[in-house]
């Protein structure tokens, strides 16, 4: 059964943390082997695989040779299109002189008359497009255009008979779509179109969301599975861990590296499929997900994005692993939001360890550790771990402050400030209120004081103000907070008032303790997927 993750139903953090993580240990015996293999067989492997790079190029160039750009419209046919069996030859006889010498198939691969299109998961290393030397026919894959004018790769690559993108055309994404709606339709006179559809890199611990360019089309696909049962991991190349010539140099130097290939049937669309590619997608992805007995999780490349500026900010690259494309869905943030976001935490965390404590919290907002700091705080701290993830800021940023942080909010502060009517902010107003609401000292409030009157002449004005609250939304809700306690406050003095009008009257004690924040029981979890 499909392993349920509970975020799926809500803001929950996902089961799989980081499926972009690779940490590769080698043993002491590890080391020994690599080092012989080094100097003995993994050199003639490296020659051997060039060789047959060497002998599949010319007749792949023979194939491609005198085709005019409405040829390249049709299919391979006649001569051409028997040179698939030795070229498939090559290509099977490299991948054992790369050290795959147990390769194991499961099931059977369908011809591209009953399924056009090939989807492949999970996509965790460089050697994942070898499947396609055991497919019925050489498939094609989607490629950038400009791979088409490199050396010798180029032959090859148009052998293949290649869905090509061009970049440059804003209207590629459409075009590519009708190009497979229109090869699926000639009965399987085109090859088939081989995808990855996570469309990056990871460590098969789960399966991320499946980009749609399969799905679109809607056509009848074979989901395929792929596993590398290994002791030792040398394959799995995604953004945290080693590189991709070292992966490929070590596993070059191990004796036999395992790999299984399942052709799971053929998954054909319902009409409700057809019409929601999404809905397709994530049905595939399930009986991928079913097959391997792995968990699904919504991190998509945007998250790999977000690790590289995780990794610029000099925080954890997994500080950036927010699951960005749900949180876009339910949150309505963008990814350039979401970097400014990761920029200001990364302000906040001062140690770089890729979360807050309640101390860098407090620092950030200028704050003494009050008993509404806290509360706020624990707000943000989804899973009470006493820190702030960067996952947890986004979503306490979007749920518990920026809701709040509206104009009426701003101005009813302002005017809680502005004590004396003056139409600004004193030094003295500032004082008092933070003095008496947060326990502030003196240093503090001038520093802060500072820090919103941008012109320095003085006073805080209700545009610095303003301009102050929007950029530090973590505020409103203490805003909130302070004023509920000053409605408080005065609800309590007025029943006193009229207790004392009846000399029977039981005396009502003021409410002293501090004030509870208005979203305090709301964190996001009601929100449901769609």
């Amino acid at each position: 059964m499909i392993k349920t993750v509970p975020r799926q139903q809500s803001l929950i953090a996902p089961e799989i943390q980081n499926p972009f993580v690779h940490n590769l240990r080698l043993g002491y015996l590890d080391i020994l082997q690599i080092i012989i293999m080094s100097v003995t067989i993994a050199p003639l492997r490296l020659l051997l695989v060039g060789l047959c790079l060497l002998l599949a190029w010319p007749l792949a160039a023979i194939v491609v040779a005198g085709r005019s750009e409405e040829d390249k419209k049709e299919p391979l046919t006649g001569w051409r299109k028997a040179f698939d069996w030795p070229l498939l030859t090559l290509g099977r006889l490299m991948v054992v002189f790369m050290g795959f010498q147990n390769i194991k198939v499961k099931g059977k691969p369908a011809g591209a008359k009953e399924a056009p299109v090939v989807v492949a998961a999970p996509h965790s290393t460089m050697f994942d497009p070898m499947l396609l030397f055991f497919l019925a026919s050489v498939p094609s894959a989607i490629s950038r255009a400009e791979n088409t004018k490199m050396p010798v790769i180029s032959a090859l690559l148009e052998f293949t008979q290649p869905v090509l993108v061009q970049r440059e055309d804003v209207n590629s994404r459409l075009h590519t779509i009708q190009e497979i709606q229109r090869r699926a339709r000639t009965g399987g006179k085109w090859p088939q179109i081989i995808i990855f559809p996570e469309g990056t890199c990871t460590n098969r611990s789960c399966l991320i969301s499946f980009k749609l360019g399969a799905f679109h089309p809607g056509v009848p696909v074979q989901p395929v599975c792929l596993r590398y049962p290994n002791r030792l991991d040398t394959v799995t190349w995604t953004w945290e861990g080693p590189g991709a010539y070292t992966l490929f140099w070590l596993t070059l130097c191990q004796f036999n590296t395992n790999l299984e290939i399942e052709f799971l049937p053929v998954y054909k669309p319902s009409a409700e499929e057809i019409a929601d590619p999404k809905l397709f997608a994530k049905n595939v992805r399930d009986v991928v997900a079913k097959a391997l007995d792995v968990p699904v999780t919504d991190h998509t490349f945007d998250d790999c994005r977000l690790m590289v500026k995780a990794r610029k900010l000099n925080l954890p690259m997994e500080a950036g692993l927010v699951e960005f494309q749900k949180l876009h869905k339910k949150l309505g943030i963008s990814l350039d939001q979401m970097h400014d976001m990761l920029e200001k935490f990364c302000s906040m965390d001062s140690q770089g360890k890729g979360h807050i404590t309640m101390e860098e919290f407090s620092r950030y907002l200028q704050l003494p550790e009050s008993h509404s700091l806290k509360e706020v705080f624990a707000l943000y701290d989804r899973d009470g771990s006493g820190t702030i993830d960067f996952r947890e800021y986004v979503i306490g940023l979007s749920l518990v402050s920026t809701p709040v942080n509206t104009d009426s909010t701003i101005s009813l502060a302002f005017q809680l400030f502005d004590s004396s009517q003056q139409g600004f902010i004193s030094h003295e107003d500032l004082h008092d209120i933070l003095h008496n609401a947060f326990n502030m000292t003196d240093v503090d409030v001038e520093e802060l004081f500072r820090h919103i009157d941008a012109d320095c002449d003085g006073k805080i004005t209700f545009e610095e103000f303003k301009r102050f609250a929007l950029d530090r939304p973590e505020y409103a809700p203490l805003f909130l907070a302070y004023q509920e306690s000053q409605k408080g406050n005065n609800n309590s003095v007025t029943t006193l008032t009229a207790g004392n009008t009846n000399s029977n009257a039981t005396p009502v004690k003021e409410n002293r303790s501090a004030p509870s924040t208005p979203l305090a029981e709301d964190n996001g979890d009601h929100l449901k997927a769609e």
